[in-house]
């Protein structure tokens, strides 16, 4: 039943396509050719060149044949290495710097294939047009979208500042469609969300590790306690962070655990992958000299946190889950990781691209491989009362082809979760949910995480208990 359920398609819903990768950007090395360079081969990858060339059936550019060439070769490698042209290298940069060109709109599946608005960034082109949350894009530019991809939609939102883009908007209670036409602008994206939940309680949200994710989680806590000084506990939410920068996982677990307290170790090939870091300013500021942690109160590093992941949270959001863990800092409920352990560098090439490159594999600070394995939670706590929704729908790392083996422990849990894990496919399908509103009063998970932290009981998951059991069997 496995392999009927990946054919049906499943890794589309809100599946990690493109995780996004705990990275660390590099200058490119220059190195001198490899006396051992196999030249059978090269000569052999000439003579398909040329043999294109000369008898395809139709002319070829040679920049096409050689990027492709270059693409296939770094992307044979793993699941998360990949050359970037320089439209893919410049929208890597856009999303770790945490601002981007397009319209400033978070959008969603719908059940129809439309895409959905789930909210307008606030004084975004798209909130200064009128969008609003629960709008459906039925058009982009006048071509229907039903069926269309998130990511194709994304592109298609996207572009270069100051151009136009409409969309055709249904909206509940209107007659007619709305044709709205808006400018593209850079969208500054924060990736840090919080609230006071009830009195002494905070939420803590996380979507993504970018350069300015330590800086605004740091701000934001110092609101949430003057808002609430006498807080009593906080959750972090990771849910669906898909990682991101390194020294962003660094920081924020920092914020939490002991000074100086190692985060996360890694070990490639390379002299400079084998590192440990730690909880310090030099591991994680990322603008300026200055510590963005210097300013956060006492309180936080013995205030009582749980910290909430699921299927989509990982890399970057499992290196600190994975730290706060070893420490026993704090509970982590919900599901099983995405189980993606490994550190891509960003190497710079001529005319504007790169390779995005798997260089190593990262460790918890007890020496745990996360990769292809994941954070299993403390306390197994399903979407819904009933059950997962979207969550359940997603695949792993495990699921990925050509991915890394976890090299400190074994893969054979995998064909003992695979009916099981189907098994809860099966019953997310039939529930037919859409996607949950992190930190809205539905938020299942967030309700019980609130509860642990009081004291109160929490509705722990049967299914995902048993598949957690299953992984600790020898």
């Amino acid at each position: 039943m496995g392999s009927t359920l990946k054919q049906a398609g499943l890794v589309a819903v809100g599946v990690i396509a493109g995780v996004a990768v705990s990275m660390q950007f590099s200058a490119l090395a220059q190195k001198s050719l490899d006396p051992g360079m196999p030249l059978a081969e090269l000569h052999q990858l000439a003579d398909v060149y040329g043999l294109i060339k000369s008898d395809y059936v139709e002319p070829v550019e040679d920049k096409k044949l050689l990027t492709e060439a270059i693409s296939g070769m770094v992307a044979s490698l793993d699941p998360h290495s990949a050359y970037l042209d320089q439209k893919a290298y410049r929208e890597l940069r856009e999303g770790t710097e945490g601002k981007f060109v397009g319209l400033g709109i978070e959008i969603g599946q719908s059940e129809e294939g439309y895409i959905r608005i789930v909210a307008p960034i606030e004084d975004s082109p798209a909130w200064r047009a009128g969008i609003k949350a629960g709008d459906l894009i039925t058009r982009i530019d006048g071509v229907p979208v039903q069926g269309t991809g998130i990511d194709d939609a994304v592109k298609k939102m996207r572009g270069e500042v100051h151009t136009k883009v409409t969309l055709t908007v249904v909206r509940k209670d209107e007659p007619a469609p709305l044709a709205m036409t808006i400018t593209r602008e850079e969208i500054i994206q924060k990736s840090v969300k919080g609230k006071i939940v009830e009195p002494g309680y905070a939420w803590l949200r996380i979507s993504q590790f970018q350069e300015p994710t330590v800086d605004d989680m740091a701000a934001k806590i110092v609101a949430l306690y003057k808002q609430e000084p006498q807080l009593k506990g906080l959750v972090l939410d990771l849910r669906n962070d898909p990682g991101g920068l390194l020294q962003g996982a660094i920081g924020v677990a920092a914020a939490f655990l002991p000074k100086d307290a190692e985060i996360v170790s890694t070990n490639g090939q390379l002299a400079d992958s084998k590192e440990r870091f730690y909880g310090r300013a030099e591991f994680y500021a990322l603008r300026g000299d200055s510590d963005p942690l210097a300013r956060l109160p006492a309180a936080l590093k013995s205030l009582p946190i749980a910290v909430l992941v699921n299927t989509g949270s990982a890399s970057a959001s499992e290196i600190v889950a994975g730290a706060l863990q070893d420490y026993k800092r704090g509970a982590i409920m919900g599901s099983q990781t995405f189980g993606k352990g490994s550190v891509q560098t960003i190497r710079p090439l001529a005319n504007g691209t790169a390779v995005k490159l798997t260089t190593a594999r990262y460790y918890t600070p007890t020496g745990r491989s996360i990769q292809a394995k994941g954070i299993v939670p403390d306390l197994a706590v399903d979407e819904y009362a009933d059950g997962d929704g979207i969550n359940g729908l997603r695949i792993r790392e495990a699921d990925l082809d050509k991915h890394l083996v976890n090299d400190r422990d074994h893969e054979d849990v995998k064909a003992r979760r695979d009916e099981a894990e189907d098994e809860l496919r099966m019953a997310a399908l039939e529930r037919k949910r859409k996607p949950l509103e992190y930190g809205s009063a539905d938020d299942f998970q967030l309700r019980q995480a609130i509860n642990h932290l009081k004291g109160e009981p929490i509705q722990l998951s049967k299914a995902r208990t048993t598949l957690a059991h299953q992984d600790a069997l020898p």
